[in-house]
């Protein structure tokens, strides 16, 4: 798998990461042996980042499945949830939050430590509690990088990014972006690139882009909102079939978010190993020819309405 570097951290990432939340949480409903197994897997098919959360209670098996191995040769990336509106946590309470993450995951230290999910309408009351914490963390050496994570599916549109990348506070961001919703090219990415910033891409596969169903709901949300391109309809994706571009929609999907300028590690989730293998073939592959690009853009300009999930 290819490396490149996680922004000003200098940190040497894969491009693709494996992110342990999502619906898969990399299978730990079939329990944690078989979770950490998948990590392992994943470490072994040459991936050297691994992003979990307290959340997705899948650190204990992430810890479990990189156990043993030098701690320099992978990337750690783990958030706290912090509560919102009225509920939004102390300090101490995200502190308490990184010992466990620690100690769940068998580590002296995470590489990039994220405010997990994060609204606009919070930012600057987690900004002014939780970012004076997370700089004493990282001088005590528990964190090397402070971290920030949109709630994408909720926030299409970036409102928390848009506060955050002008202030400039976060090493590493992770934004949600797919083939149905580019905008993060406009609105994130650009700034992104010019802060040299270390980018995550979340959501490159959601349900739409495997799920023919949920793609007709959402394109039917981008009709109804009045954005995409001319002839947008439920079969406009089908010609990366029909043409032999990809093999199938989810190809084409990590394909188009891996090469996007200014996106440093694209995360590919998973519950079993074989699925693991396929994601990280279409990860491997080049980009997709500049034709169908311009047709995907073309289709899917100006849409900021639905996530894909």
């Amino acid at each position: 798998m290819e490396k490149t570097t996680l922004g000003r951290t200098g940190l040497s990432v894969t491009v693709a990461g494996l992110g342990c939340g999502g619906f898969s949480r990399i299978g730990l409903s079939k329990g944690i042996d078989h979770a950490a197994g998948v990590v392992r897997a994943a470490y072994d098919a040459g991936l050297t980042f691994f992003d979990t959360a307290a959340l997705y209670e899948t650190q204990p098996a992430v810890g479990k499945g990189l156990s043993g191995l030098p701690r320099d040769s992978y990337t750690l990336s783990t958030k706290f949830t912090y509560g919102e509106g009225e509920r939004i946590i102390s300090a101490e309470k995200m502190t308490e939050s990184l010992e466990r993450s620690l100690k769940e995951l068998g580590v002296e230290y995470v590489d990039v430590f994220h405010i997990h999910g994060l609204m606009a309408q919070d930012y600057a009351q987690a900004r002014d509690t939780f970012v004076p914490a997370m700089h004493k963390a990282k001088q005590q050496g528990k964190i090397r990088f402070l971290g920030v994570t949109e709630r994408f599916a909720e926030d299409t549109t970036h409102e928390m990014l848009k506060l955050a990348l002008p202030e400039d506070l976060f090493d590493v961001i992770m934004v949600g972006y797919n083939l149905l919703n580019q905008s993060a090219a406009q609105y994130v990415l650009p700034a992104a690139l010019e802060k040299n910033l270390g980018v995550l891409c979340m959501f490159a596969v959601r349900r739409a882009l495997w799920n023919r169903e949920q793609l007709m709901k959402d394109i039917a949300r981008i009709l109804a909102a009045g954005q995409g391109g001319s002839g947008l309809d439920a079969d406009s994706l089908d010609f990366l079939i029909a043409e032999s571009i990809a093999k199938s929609l989810p190809e084409a999907a990590y394909r188009f978010c891996r090469h996007t300028p200014g996106i440093t590690v694209t995360l590919t989730g998973t519950s079993n190993h074989d699925h693991l293998a396929e994601n990280l073939e279409s990860l491997k592959l080049p980009q997709l020819p500049a034709s169908a690009l311009e047709r995907l853009h073309s289709l899917f300009d100006g849409v900021d309405c639905v996530s894909g999930q």
